[in-house]
């Protein structure tokens, strides 16, 4: 970790409307350079970044990585920003082809390395946790295989985080192997239920898709909670909408975070809205405030 990253502030005390801490995704910022992106946010009053590792918001594969690394880690202790690190990006592996390789394809050796490099490149920033998820499974490879797959790439990259230090986060994604927070728990125990790692819970896929009301969802991972992605959602839709415009009750699931003693971002993730990225970013972060205050005041 850098002398800059551990300096970087991270957590304040739990109570009132500003127990939880507000960050936003840069791939909602895809049309912005990523220092331009991350002083937007700053002054917008934002105090996190998730972070997609991407073809312009600093490539893991691209030349002088440890400079860049070392620049961006500059950047964000500068404008007083957590981060955590995220790998879903959609066409960084496979120009051709989204997300892939995953860890279910037969050939899944350079999302390992793409992984690897994450967690890396998540120690030297300080980040609170590096997200990753499954993946579709394959045409023709058989759920069985699938699941031994998983679970061998899984392992892979929890002894790296450890030896790391860095926390993971696992999200369940609507449409790939490993959906929801059912299958995180079988995920966990097949690995052995190892300490690093956790879970990444998105708000918007809880209402998506799980049986349980979403306040339920939070307080049910609560203890294995490292990253938290929010956004709004209708149910059976796997569309990330701005707040407002899905079915959520927000004021509810923000008091569950803070019963939970969730400590960590609580992070927009709005990857279609590049577009507009300051204005919904500052429409967000009102919203967010607005909607922590009611629920404070239940």
């Amino acid at each position: 970790m850098t002398a800059a990253a551990a300096t970087r502030p991270t957590a304040g005390p739990l109570s009132g409307p500003d127990a939880l801490r507000f960050g936003y995704g840069t791939n909602g910022f895809a049309n912005h350079r990523l220092g331009d992106a991350l002083a937007v946010l700053a002054d917008l009053g934002y105090v996190g970044v998730a972070l997609t590792l991407d073809h312009d918001h600093l490539d893991p594969f691209a030349p002088g990585l440890a400079r860049r690394v070392a620049a961006v880690s500059r950047r964000l202790d500068a404008l007083g920003l957590a981060v955590v690190v995220e790998t879903g990006a959609r066409y960084l592996l496979d120009p051709r082809h989204k997300h892939a390789p995953t860890l279910l394809h037969d050939d899944p050796a350079r999302r390992v390395e793409f992984l690897r490099r994450a967690v890396r490149i998540g120690a030297d920033l300080g980040a609170e946790a590096v997200s990753f998820w499954a993946g579709v499974r394959p045409p023709g490879v058989p759920p069985g295989v699938a699941a031994d797959r998983l679970v061998a790439g899984c392992a892979t990259v929890c002894a790296a985080a450890a030896e790391a230090g860095v926390p993971l986060g696992f999200e369940p994604e609507p449409g790939m192997f490993v959906e929801d927070i059912a299958g995180w728990w079988r995920l966990r125990e097949a690995l052995g239920a190892p300490p690093g790692f956790g879970i990444t819970l998105d708000i918007g896929h809880c209402r998506c898709l799980e049986p349980m009301p979403v306040p339920q969802c939070v307080s049910a991972v609560a203890a294995h909670l490292v990253n938290v992605q929010i956004d709004d959602m209708r149910r059976g839709v796997h569309e990330h909408l701005e707040f407002g415009t899905g079915e959520i009750d927000f004021p509810p699931v923000l008091r569950a975070l803070a019963d939970a003693g969730y400590r960590g971002l609580v992070a927009v993730e709005l990857p279609r809205h590049s577009h507009a990225a300051p204005a919904v970013a500052a429409r967000s972060l009102d919203f967010l405030r607005a909607a922590a205050s009611r629920g404070e005041g239940r």
